[in-house]
């Protein structure tokens, strides 16, 4: 992207945009080069003020619009995303810092819930039963909750918020995105191809922002829900606070995964996973994998392995040729990832691999992929959700140590198993209390046509994100019972004072 201001994008109903009232601006970093690129305005409460209510009064007519018009919108965006998918990534790139190649692998994930939005008119079939009781039949619908919210981390600047719109929107919902100040200008994109598909004004509105703007989403009257991806801290406060002002919210919190390799396990296949796992967008994900479980005798030749590839990882610019691993986002990230590597030296871990000698050319926010051995549980290591590329190799017995160490954990987004036995990885996935695992698979993220969520402190709230708890997340349930009785002589209607039963 080119050097300016990314703005709020308001589209109201008389099709005008407006561009935000507040002075105050956040820096918009090109991680590769460690250059400001951009300033992003950050909205106050006015800011969003306007853009809920641009969103309530597109409320009325939107809900209103039948499910094969909305589906047919959505199959017009869904086209526009994938004709400008690199004009997308090559913003999600230049602000995030991950590689080319991956930024595309974010959107394609993100066209995956788009087409499971396209779907709608299946998605929101109700049920009818017939002749439940003596002329009395019984239906179900569902309908919108009303102006809906989303704020987004920056690790996924395209992809997680379209866990959230697309769904939002084709069920009749109006939405609010606030995606973060740090990658913000994808989503400004999204609304120009939601406007080209032919949405109406003030049905998709972005307010970029930090904190101030978040509280004012939580504390907005007229918001039904709230949907939010970030870190557990972070998530647990949008949870209370927006609960407590009376707003339905998903909020899907931090992780700390695990991947357990067997002594069966094809150790090359495994190594390039979890390095794969581990260093993918320079570890930047929810679902990235940061701890390897060794069982038994298998930890040596693995770690040898895992030596090797994650040396051989191609480090450098997002949108360089070649580069298999970008930047981290900014240098607060960056002196924190350091801090870590640091202190898991103090503690006595045993770093294989140090992402602290790494030499990329410039002043970008680099440090290369790191691997410890050796750490034990009570290590910052260990317990910390570093969000960065430090894959650590932690030791155990047996595979029933590892499930007990996975258990223990407050974490619980994803897991993997790497083995040959089928006996072992079913004992595996029938006893981790996680919500999503992979078996032989590094980063098990559902498709758009399941939901993605963890468990315990991974997910504040009862819905997980997209497929089809998204759709109930997005909407009310509706039971209906109908009688029509025949006219008869007066007197033959007479009610009963007792429950009704069927009869």
């Amino acid at each position: 992207m080119s050097t300016g201001i990314v703005r709020t994008v308001q589209h109201r109903i008389d099709g005008r945009e407006t561009t935000g009232r507040s002075n105050r601006t956040a820096p918009v970093w090109n991680p590769a080069t460690g250059e400001r690129q951009a300033n992003v305005v950050l909205a106050e409460p006015a800011d969003i003020d306007a853009a809920v209510q641009a969103a309530r009064a597109a409320l009325p007519g939107w809900a209103d619009t039948s499910v094969m018009r909305r589906s047919r919108l959505m199959f017009s965006f869904r086209n526009l995303v994938e004709k400008h998918l690199d004009d997308l990534a090559r913003i999600v790139s230049a602000e995030h810092g991950k590689v080319l190649d991956d930024a595309r692998g974010e959107l394609i994930r993100g066209l995956e819930v788009i087409d499971f939005a396209c779907g709608i008119p299946h998605l929101l079939k109700g049920e009818y039963s017939d002749q439940v009781s003596t002329d009395v039949d019984l239906f179900s619908f569902r309908q919108p909750l009303g102006v809906c919210a989303g704020i987004a981390p920056f690790n996924f600047p395209a992809m997680v918020p379209m866990w959230m719109h697309p769904i939002a929107i084709a069920t009749g919902n109006t939405f609010v995105l606030k995606p973060s100040e740090r990658a913000p200008s994808a989503s400004n994109f999204v609304a120009e191809l939601y406007a080209e598909a032919g949405l109406p004004d003030g049905v998709f509105n972005v307010v970029h922002g930090d904190k101030v703007a978040v509280d004012a989403i939580l504390d907005h009257p007229d918001i039904a829900a709230v949907s939010f991806v970030g870190s557990t801290p972070i998530a647990r406060y949008v949870h209370e606070r927006a609960t407590a002002s009376g707003k339905r919210v998903q909020a899907l919190g931090g992780a700390k995964n695990h991947a357990v390799v067997l002594p069966d396990a094809d150790l090359d296949y495994a190594a390039e996973q979890l390095i794969a796992g581990g260093y993918g967008s320079a570890g930047q994900r929810c679902m990235a994998i940061s701890v390897a479980l060794a069982v038994g005798d298998v930890a040596e030749p693995l770690v040898e392995l895992m030596r090797a590839k994650a040396r051989a990882i191609k480090v450098g610019p997002g949108l360089e040729a070649g580069s298999e691993m970008g930047p981290v986002v900014s240098p607060e990230a960056l002196e924190r990832i350091r801090g870590y590597i640091g202190s898991g030296i103090a503690a006595g871990a045993d770093l294989v691999v140090d992402g602290r000698e790494l030499d990329v050319h410039g002043d970008g926010f680099f440090v290369g992929p790191t691997l410890f051995d050796r750490v034990t549980p009570e290590m910052d290591l260990y317990r910390d959700e570093i969000f960065g590329p430090v894959l650590v190799v932690v030791r155990v017995n047996s595979l029933e140590e590892a499930i007990d160490l996975i258990n223990d954990n407050n974490w619980a987004n994803g897991t993997a198993i790497f083995t040959a036995s089928g006996q072992a990885a079913r004992l595996f996935q029938r006893s981790v209390q996680v919500g999503m695992i992979g078996v032989n698979v590094p980063v098990p993220v559902p498709m758009a046509f399941y939901s993605f969520g963890g468990w315990k402190q991974s997910l504040f709230g009862a819905h997980h994100i997209h497929g089809p708890e998204g759709v109930a997340f997005y909407t009310h349930a509706k039971a209906v019972t109908t009688r029509w009785p025949e006219e008869t002589k007066a007197g033959n209607h007479r009610g009963h004072l007792h429950f009704p039963t069927a009869v």
